[in-house]
């Protein structure tokens, strides 16, 4: 689970933009599967906090070599952490979510993002919603409560955690509306994995010190230890594709290839676990992906009307 908005602009190549978002989408549930994997014998605490914190030092050494240390502060630092701490949240909540049901379920459950989104916007940001983009979200809730049904009856509230990822994740890029992102990759990322790593360390710690069942520090294997390396690879190597497809390529085009990582999420989810989606699972998931390329479209056609009449006037 990763996504974030593109700084700055480079010349458009739709048809590499397609392949840099496809591949991002298809290498971010290996992040995920990996997780589902440690999480067996390791606090999904833990595994999060070594995907940040490992970020965190990719990014420092790179920063390092390149001789781009200075730059790594940002132009708003503050709200480069606040954004972290968001992501980080964001993370815990869908780790501990695969430790519990499938990849392709909780990501599948994760994509009402778009219109929690939406609802928030109108909310917080007094955007206009109209009365399609009310229906899509009711269509695209109802696809979540038919995936969510036997998650709750078989493993309780823990099945609500992939809904508690898109509602952290919408306040990030809600944020991210309000102070448009200024700095470039390397600084989004370093202070991601330093804001994300310092939370989560702190909250390790403390569940270590107070002998928390589920959350106290258990001191990984060397293969364990560099699956944890790999996750923080992963997702530096994803983001960096987003934002790379982002920057040669119109959001309308690329939206609808996020919903790869719900196909590779099933591959790799049977491959590795034998996990695979029954019958009423897959209509939820129809019911989500419909609702969200609308609500994109909508969007979309309602930004297009904006800039005519700005245009005019």
């Amino acid at each position: 689970m990763t996504r974030s908005p593109a700084p700055g602009a480079m010349e458009q190549n739709p048809l590499l933009a397609i392949v840099l978002m496809s591949s991002a989408m298809l290498i971010v549930p290996v992040m995920d599967i990996i997780a589902k994997y440690l999480s067996a014998d390791l606090p999904p605490l833990e595994v999060t906090f070594g995907r940040f914190f490992f970020q965190f030092l990719i990014c420092l050494v790179l920063a390092i070599v390149t001789g781009r240390i200075a730059g790594l502060r940002g132009k708003q630092p503050v709200i480069n952490y606040l954004r972290g701490v968001f992501l980080a949240a964001a993370s815990l909540c869908f780790f501990t979510a695969v430790k519990f049901m499938s990849v392709a379920t909780a990501i599948s459950i994760f994509f009402i993002e778009p219109m929690v989104l939406t609802i928030l916007a109108a909310l917080i940001l007094k955007e206009q919603v109209g009365i399609r983009r009310i229906g899509a979200i009711l269509v695209g809730l109802l696809g979540a409560i038919i995936i969510l049904r036997p998650n709750l009856a078989e493993i309780g509230l823990v099945s609500l955690l992939p809904v508690a990822t898109a509602f952290l994740f919408s306040f990030y890029l809600l944020l991210n509306r309000l102070y448009p992102v200024t700095d470039g990759l390397l600084t989004i990322q370093f202070s991601a994995g330093l804001s994300g790593s310092l939370m989560l360390g702190a909250a390790l710690l403390i569940g270590n010190l107070a002998g928390y069942e589920g959350i106290a520090f258990v001191m990984p294997s060397g293969n364990q230890a560099g699956l944890l390396v790999l996750i923080g690879l992963i997702s530096f190597a994803a983001h960096g594709l987003v934002v790379a497809a982002f920057q040669r390529g119109n959001a309308s085009l690329l939206a609808p290839l996020q919903y790869i990582e719900i196909v590779s999420a099933t591959l790799f989810g049977y491959q590795v676990f034998a996990d695979f989606p029954d019958g009423p699972t897959w209509i939820g998931i129809a019911l989500i992906i419909g609702s969200g390329l609308y609500i994109a479209h909508r969007e979309r056609k309602l930004k297009k009307t904006i800039q005519a009449v700005v245009a005019e006037v």
